[in-house]
């Protein structure tokens, strides 16, 4: 049956400039967090659950639903497991699931929050930050555990927050202390956060360079010669490129509406999180191309 309308030229004309706002909206998913990167696919969070998908955005699937928040999703070398954090029993701890899909494996069973990081460069163990045997919640240790479960070996490094292992094993890039700038932006005060690069065989430590000793630098992700990372260092935070060998820095991006969230190394290439999109740099080409990510679920929070 066919039923006619009659509708003035520029009624009809809102009615269409309405929908197509709403099939863009619907066909660019945003407010996708932490995302992680594999050779093949990204992992990430969206409304508190985590997601997989094809390493161009497409055929994205959920691969949790609970009521508890999942958060910090990180991939194993392989890309076979992504390891992460859940609060399914009241308590922040450390999960692992296949890639693929199936039931989350609990690893940790500590009271204090255990947040992940990082795999090993092996992919036999996850390395997590706690502060499970600090004298003070402000300070966090390293540890790691194996993908099974097992017993937990803290490192020798002091305190640490963020954490990233050299794809050789030989290094860690870590930040030693929290970050305070999630309460304050642009933060320039005593617990400035900065990367120290650890020499796991001499134990020595070097600090990447900031100018004048002054601003943010965190979340360092390990690839190749290279650590990126980001910092406020020049305003709103950016994209960054440290080279291992010729210490030399590069900015990589310049954003100065909305900062760069979040990000993850690998195979070549790095994903990062900004104005609510997630993108993709390559190095080699100094490219960055928009993920568009495209969701169709039944978010309780919108029903």
């Amino acid at each position: 049956m066919i039923t006619k309308f009659n509708i003035s030229n520029s009624s009809f004309t809102l009615v269409i400039i309405a929908c197509l706002s709403c099939f863009n909206s619907y066909a660019q998913t945003k407010l996708m967090h932490e995302p992680a990167l594999s050779e093949t696919h990204i992992a990430f969070i969206y409304a508190e659950d985590l997601w997989i998908a094809n390493i161009d955005g497409s055929n994205p699937i959920r691969l949790t639903i609970d009521e508890g928040i999942e958060s910090l999703p990180v991939f194993s070398p392989d890309g076979q497991h992504i390891a992460f954090n859940a609060q399914y029993d009241g308590n922040t701890d450390v999960y692992i699931i296949p890639s693929k899909g199936g039931i989350p494996s609990r690893l940790t069973y500590h009271p204090s929050g255990d947040y992940v990081v990082d795999f090993t460069s092996d992919g036999k163990r996850v390395l997590f930050s706690s502060s499970r045997n600090s004298f003070t919640n402000r300070y966090e240790q390293l540890y790691t555990i194996g993908t099974a479960g097992g017993n937990v070996t803290q490192l020798d490094i002091p305190n640490a927050s963020w954490a990233s292992y050299s794809d050789d094993g030989s290094h860690i890039a870590y930040t030693p202390l929290y970050e305070p700038y999630a309460q304050w932006k642009h933060y320039r005060g005593g617990m400035e956060s900065r990367i120290w690069i650890y020499n796991i065989k001499t134990y020595k430590v070097e600090e990447i360079p900031r100018p004048n000793n002054v601003g943010n630098t965190t979340k360092p992700q390990c690839m190749g010669n290279h650590i990126y990372y980001r910092s406020d260092v020049n305003g709103e935070f950016n994209l960054y490129q440290y080279d291992i060998n010729t210490k030399a820095i590069k900015q990589l991006t310049d954003y100065k509406d909305f900062p760069v969230l979040d990000l993850a190394a690998n195979n070549g290439q790095v994903i990062f999180e900004q104005a609510g999109n997630l993108h993709m740099y390559n190095p080699s080409s100094n490219e960055i191309k928009k993920i568009n990510i495209t969701i169709s679920t039944d978010l309780l929070e919108l029903r």
